[in-house]
């Protein structure tokens, strides 16, 4: 056991049981010109998480730990993504459309695929996923089981919507969560200080939160 110090208090890293998951680092979310932009954010408070996500992610491939990567995407037929959450609002562009990095959130194309300074190697898994939550609709549990992880560190985007969504599902399902408080962002500042306060409140109840350089030490340890 490696001991961090964290939100609300100490988490007892087991190295033998962890995991780390990289919630949606993709082009279409933080690069200019992709969706996230399109729908009036400002995609450069997500860029500035890149190094030390960048940092995070070499620890765990240093440490020989299993990473895993995630990417909101969508079939080519839009048979997975409900009218619901396609016909939202009023966007300029919708799941689907043409976009400068291709069609938006659609597998296979480029702006739905994760950014160069965190693309995975050999031996990681990626995951697409239709929702908010990785666990919905993807064999994420199952793989989970098969390594025997019970402790999950999160990073990536948006904090209070993917990322917080899936630690919620995990949470439910018995499992530990530790949250990279600076390998994480929001387009609302507001709401990542929000959500991290959901998260760690009351003992805890959906998880930890610490930083990035507490993580690596406890790595490197």
């Amino acid at each position: 056991m490696a001991i961090i110090n964290a939100r609300p208090f100490d988490f007892d890293l087991d190295r033998d049981h962890a995991a780390l998951i990289i919630i949606d680092m993709q082009r279409d979310f933080v690069e200019p010109g992709g969706f996230g932009e399109t729908l009036g954010n400002k995609v450069a408070l997500l860029q500035a998480i890149i190094p030390a996500t960048a940092r995070l992610l070499a620890a765990f491939r240093a440490a020989g730990l299993p990473v895993i990567h995630t990417r909101e995407c969508h079939r080519p037929d839009l048979s997975d993504c409900p009218p619901a959450k396609r016909e939202r609002g009023k966007p300029s562009l919708r799941i689907g459309d043409p976009g400068p990095m291709g069609r938006i959130l659609i597998s296979g194309e480029p702006g739905a695929d994760i950014i160069p300074e965190l693309y995975p190697v050999e031996g990681e898994i990626v995951l697409d996923k239709p929702g908010k939550g990785a666990f919905y609709a993807t064999p994420l549990g199952e793989l989970l089981a098969e390594r025997k992880i019970r402790q999950l560190v999160f990073a990536g985007v948006t904090t209070e919507v993917c990322v917080q969504t899936t630690m919620r599902e995990a949470n439910d399902r018995g499992f530990e969560c530790l949250l990279a408080t600076d390998a994480t962002e929001s387009y609302f500042p507001e709401f990542k200080k929000a959500a991290i306060d959901m998260i760690t409140a009351q003992g805890a109840i959906v998880g930890w939160a610490t930083t990035v350089d507490q993580i690596v030490e406890a790595l490197d340890g």
